[in-house]
């Protein structure tokens, strides 16, 4: 019922930027926290940064200063500038979205939703 697209993935060289987008669609009710995570191939999945429908947000420590975290409520969309890229930053990034949703009965349920992420490559 509820569907997270990104995009904006890509190539950039070292000190470049990008920024990614994710849009959520369908029978939402609520997003209360939106937010951006990466996977490292053979580790966890750790946060990168998230925002709240109150405009609160929080950054993972290794990007403070480089990553911006921006979202339009009305949209349903989160954005991630992120710019000085390194070759660290290299890996597969995915959308976060916890929401309450409507179903198809009707009834109002809770989903841990995310995209299907996408790469951000990092090399000169």
């Amino acid at each position: 019922q509820v569907q997270l697209v990104e995009s904006g993935g890509g190539l950039v060289q070292p000190g470049g930027s990008l920024r990614l987008s994710c849009t959520a669609s369908g029978s939402i009710v609520n997003i209360e926290t939106m937010g951006w995570y990466r996977q490292v191939p053979g580790k966890q999945r750790e946060l990168v940064a998230r925002i709240r429908s109150d405009g609160i947000i929080n950054y993972a420590d290794s990007v403070k200063g480089r990553f911006t975290i921006s979202r339009d409520n009305a949209k349903n969309t989160v954005y991630l500038q992120m710019n000085s890229l390194k070759p660290e930053d290299t890996t597969v990034y995915y959308c976060n979205a916890p929401m309450y949703y409507r179903s198809t009965t009707g009834a109002t349920r809770f989903e841990d939703y995310w995209g299907q992420g996408t790469q951000v490559t990092v090399s000169s």
